[in-house]
């Protein structure tokens, strides 16, 4: 099989790579980690003209934190780094865990978080939790910067909210509040490398022992990671139990768009969203508890 050719730019600066992108126009594509980008051109799924290489660019692969602020990732940030910082290990554990879940260990050294976001695909095993955390993008394009609610990112399987010429430069989440917890949970039916079968990031905060608000989004069931408003209502001033968490679990279940394909049927996956969602609130609710 004969690939064909493209052009490869490394800019020095995120104001060249915008610049590569406005002049050279369809058929160009940012490549960060390279992960899903090359191995799509492999099985010929794209066919790029030119790639404008971020990983010359100074500072982008920084991790930062404010405690007054939170925490930002640069869109070339390793998801091995991200799984591995101490700051996220301690403050955002379930992002690190997230991102230590994401395919294998040469994929996680090699690929990034923004990256993983930017694919666009409903398992995207970072998409969730961050969801849930109620982060932001910033994206640069020829207009200038905007910031984005990642909520707003995702429009369809493969399909973002980035406009032409624009590229996402960092995610950031907001710092936890006190009495606050997140989790994540996922389930992937063919072994740890695959892409999840159903997954789930639930945040929430108390106020007493009382869910006071509470955000519960659920992966690779529908065109996009879905938000589970029915099943957050249900949550709201609840002092959660078993069986408490065991109806909303069954809530998002219904409220889940799963399909049937290789990884798993749609009565597998609705079932295990129902199994999934029960466990991470209370999991979260635990570490909420923990932390007032």
């Amino acid at each position: 099989m004969t690939l064909s050719r493209f052009e490869l730019f490394s800019p020095q600066n995120l104001n060249e790579a915008v610049t590569l992108l406005k002049e050279k126009g369809k058929d160009t594509f940012v490549m960060a980690g390279g992960t899903d980008l090359l191995i799509k051109r492999r099985h010929q799924i794209l066919h790029p003209k030119t790639i404008v290489s971020l990983k010359k660019i100074g500072g982008l692969n920084r991790i930062s934190f404010s405690a007054n602020k939170g925490l930002t990732i640069g869109a070339t940030a390793l998801l091995g780094d991200v799984a591995r910082h101490p700051t996220i290990l301690e403050i955002y554990p379930a992002i690190a865990k997230a991102a230590a879940n994401t395919a294998n260990v040469q994929i996680r050294n090699m690929g990034t978080l923004v990256g993983n976001l930017c694919n666009a695909s409903p398992a995207a095993d970072n998409a969730p939790t961050l969801l849930a955390m109620n982060a932001e993008l910033t994206l640069l394009g020829s207009q200038g910067e905007r910031t984005i609610a990642l909520e707003d990112f995702f429009l369809g399987p493969g399909s973002t909210a980035l406009q032409s010429a624009e590229i996402v430069t960092s995610v950031f989440v907001p710092t936890p509040l006190p009495g606050s917890g997140t989790t994540y949970l996922h389930l992937s039916a063919r072994g740890r490398i695959d892409c999840s079968a159903a997954s789930t990031g639930v945040s929430l905060s108390l106020k007493g022992s009382r869910v006071d608000n509470v955000r519960i989004f659920v992966g690779a069931c529908g065109p996009t990671p879905l938000r589970m408003p029915r099943t957050e209502a249900q949550l709201i001033n609840q002092n959660i139990t078993k069986t408490i968490a065991e109806k909303a679990g069954l809530q998002a279940s219904k409220e889940s768009k799963p399909i049937s394909d290789v990884r798993a049927n749609e009565d597998y996956r609705s079932k295990m969203v129902a199994v999934l969602v029960k466990r991470a609130i209370l999991e979260a609710y635990q570490l909420a508890k923990t932390k007032q």
